[in-house]
Parts: structure tokens; sequence; C-alpha cells
């Protein structure tokens, strides 16, 4: 296993975070597919090779967009899920929303934990960003049990935020910041 971390921008003991790539459109698709029912009502990745590369095209052309996909490091590098940071703003406020999902082979198994994880020392670290959102409705536990467990905190909630399966949808607003470099309060 340890021979593959070279495929992987940055990667934990059981998966690995790579960029998108026109070659996934097979696979991605397929797991998409598998996995409507886990994801509906609240996340539709795309299901056709065509939508897959209008997809992923928006996440390799768009600096306030990073896509990465969360892969199986001892399942020979499959997709288990995904992984974005949208709406990056850099500047002082050098944040992003994040936007993710499990592929139902591997929902419940602390993959996307364990991505979270790795993605927040990525973005916190040669990202340079000071500070992640992630927008839930309410009624979607597994993904605020998800953030909850990666350290973000609640922070509001905002009616009717997002047009989500033909409806405005109302959400909580979840968020995390870096953590403070030692010493960085007795500078002060």
């Amino acid at each position: 296993m340890s021979d593959d971390l070279g495929r992987y921008l940055v990667a934990g003991p059981r998966v690995g975070l790579r960029a998108f790539s026109p070659d996934d459109a097979g696979e991605f698709t397929a797991r998409a597919r598998e996995s409507r029912d886990l994801h509906r009502p609240w996340l539709f990745p795309p299901c056709t090779e065509e939508a897959y590369a209008m997809y992923a095209g928006t996440l390799l052309g768009d600096p306030a967009r990073a896509g990465f996909l969360v892969c199986e490091r001892e399942e020979g590098g499959r997709i288990a899920g995904f992984v974005n940071i949208n709406n990056i703003v850099r500047g002082a406020f050098r944040s992003g929303a994040l936007g993710y999902g499990a592929f139902a082979h591997a929902a419940g198994r602390g993959l996307l934990t364990e991505a979270l994880g790795v993605l927040l020392a990525y973005a916190f670290g040669p990202m340079e960003l000071h500070r992640l959102e992630a927008n839930i409705q309410p009624g979607n536990t597994a993904s605020r049990a998800l953030v909850r467990r990666a350290g973000f905190r609640l922070e509001g909630f905002s009616p009717a935020m997002l047009f989500i399966d033909g409806a405005w949808r109302d959400h909580e607003r979840w968020a995390i910041t870096a953590p403070e470099p030692r010493g960085a309060a007795q500078r002060l």
C-alpha cells in the first residue's frame, strides 16, 4: 500500500484524495447510479458520462473550486466518494464551502470521515485556507454527524438557502477554522 502514495495528492491510512480526471467518468457515474437511494433527496452527483464531463470540467478549470475523489487505497484506488471545496475566496477571507458524498459501497465504513480529516489538513496547510463551511439540510443526520466528528461547529440556520430538487431548502451552517499556529496567542 505504501507504494500507492504517488498517485494521491494527500492520503490517510485507508483513503487517498486525488483530482478528478476524464478517465474516471465510467466508474464515477456507475457509483453515482448505484447510490441514488443513499443520496436522495440531499445530493445529485452526475449519473451520465456527459454530465460527469461537465461537472469535472468545472472543478478542473475554476480557481474558485477544488475537487477531490476519495479513493480506497486497499482496493486498488476504487472511488469511494468525493469532496469538493466550492466558492473559494482568497485574500483576507481565505474560505470555501464544502460539498461531499460517499458512494453506497463505502457508506458507514468511516472512509468519508477519514477523507474529511485528510482534506482539512490539506485545505488548512498547502491550500492556505482559514475557514471551511458546510451547509446541510436539517434532516440529513448522516452529514451533520460527519461534520460534527470532524470538529465543525454549528453557526446558524438559513431558511430557503439553496434550490435543491425543485424547492428552496433550509440549511444549517456548520464551519471550522484553521487551528491557531503554536505561539500565535503569545505574539499578540
